[in-house]
């Protein structure tokens, strides 16, 4: 387990890099049957996402201007509403639909922003994807990471096609779960809002 301080520092070590983007994404491996999707697929997603990725980072733009290139990665190569309905947790089940699309929306550019300013440090490094595999219901594609002067570490990409596209739903880097991550962290954020969605989507926003 990451501590709290490792989690929240912006300075971009291995550590850091790793529990920065846990607080990006509860489990949902049950919930996301494999279709048509085959490992070829779940691996050349991942390939297309960490280029995208490469290409914003060494894109040469300020941190601000990223934010935009980063929240269109997420949509396209992301469960959105899984991974947004997953960290609301149990509130979700009593959000309207218009809440839980104020929610969506307000959590993506939250997460992208979040991911965006961990990415802008990682300039200098890469990730490359090593293998793919069937794992329980759904596909696991497996890369490590090399940030300057660290050794690589791993980072599996959890890819289903429940939604009816091919999108990743979770990463684990190094053991640690993303959307338990993140679930816990937008759990604190409801509680200190008393559990008003509104007010939490409201400081989504503003964050």
């Amino acid at each position: 387990m990451r501590n709290k301080t490792e989690t929240t520092s912006m300075h971009l070590t291995r550590r850091a890099f790793g529990a920065g983007l846990a607080a990006g994404t509860g489990f949902l491996a049950f919930a996301l049957p494999v279709r048509a999707l085959t490992v070829d697929q779940a691996r050349q997603l991942i390939d297309k996402l960490i280029a995208d990725i490469n290409a914003t980072i060494n894109s040469g733009k300020s941190e601000q201007a990223m934010f935009g290139d980063f929240e269109q990665i997420f949509v396209t190569y992301a469960d959105v509403p899984t991974i947004a309905r997953s960290a609301l947790g149990p509130a979700s089940k009593q959000a309207s639909a218009a809440q839980m699309a104020a929610f969506t929306k307000a959590y993506q550019g939250y997460i992208s922003r979040k991911y965006g300013r961990r990415f802008r440090e990682f300039i200098g490094g890469k990730i490359e994807v090593i293998d793919a595999r069937p794992y329980k219901s759904y596909y696991e594609v497996i890369s490590t990471a090399t940030l300057q002067g660290e050794a690589p570490f791993d980072l599996r990409w959890w890819v289903g096609d429940k939604s009816g596209r091919n999108l990743f739903f979770n990463i684990i880097i190094e053991g640690v779960n993303m959307l338990a991550s993140e679930r816990t962290e937008i759990g604190a954020v409801l509680d200190k809002n008393g559990g008003d969605i509104d007010k939490v989507i409201a400081d989504l926003n503003a964050s």
